[in-house]
């Protein structure tokens, strides 16, 4: 699991690091955590590598303070793992419109970290990430939120469902992966060709017609005569898995 500890308090980053290792040497998890003394330091290095899983994130620092710095990540990545650490909290409102998991208080204690980050893994846990090339950034997109694949020249277009439980507000994202790559790399997280142009993901099929497939938000797309048998296998299959 990667951490970054926002934080430019040294000795607060410190003692947050040991309470993390400690939980980590407890439930038998790799650790990996890396600090930055400023929110544009970590912007800087996210921009180019988003394989962060949680973030540790001080509000309260010069220039860019932390919650401006975790809105511009959660416009980018809906999923990561946000937790605040904040002297104060007259901030608490704003952490949840950023989906924070926790909102903690200075001087945090080793038990509120390990309550932390066992909330991290339940949230975590089986979930799939996909990370793809849009231009000059990269996405980091939870699997499951993947509604299709639309194979556009060299590249593709994904639609993905914003929320996991409202799933009509949707986005597309156009990235320079092809179909055929995005299919090896997720052919076993619950997408499945369902014609020679698409790839769609089970998890959010609402339906599955003789000609194209609707999904909860809902959008469209074909399926081809061939591959209608096997699409509808594949999702039978899914269900009574995840039942």
């Amino acid at each position: 699991m990667k951490i970054a500890i926002i934080e430019d308090e040294q000795v607060h980053a410190e003692l947050l690091a040991g309470y993390l290792r400690d939980w980590g040497a407890q439930v038998d998890v790799h650790v990996m955590i890396q600090y930055y003394t400023s929110a544009e330091n970590f912007l800087l290095e996210w921009e180019t590598e988003r394989d962060f899983d949680v973030l540790f994130v001080d509000i309260q620092m010069k220039k860019m303070n932390g919650m401006e710095m975790a809105k511009s990540v959660r416009r980018r990545d809906v999923d990561i793992s946000i937790i605040f650490t904040t002297g104060i909290s007259e901030y608490i409102g704003e952490g949840y419109d950023v989906g924070a998991v926790h909102y903690l208080l200075k001087p945090i204690s080793r038990d509120k970290i390990r309550e932390c980050m066992d909330k991290v893994r339940e949230r975590n846990r089986d979930i799939h990430y996909l990370l793809v090339h849009a231009g000059d950034e990269i996405y980091k997109l939870a699997a499951e939120r993947i509604n299709y694949v639309e194979a556009r020249g060299h590249g593709c277009e994904i639609e993905i469902a914003k929320g996991k439980k409202d799933k009509k507000e949707t986005e597309r994202i156009e990235v320079s992966e092809s179909i055929s790559e995005l299919e090896r790399r997720m052919g076993d997280w619950g997408m499945i060709r369902c014609h020679r142009s698409y790839l769609c993901g089970l998890a959010n099929i609402h339906h599955i017609g003789r000609t194209e497939i609707s999904f909860d938000s809902g959008s469209r797309i074909p399926v081809s005569r061939r591959m209608y048998k096997d699409v509808n296998q594949a999702f039978i299959r899914y269900f009574r898995k995840e039942d």
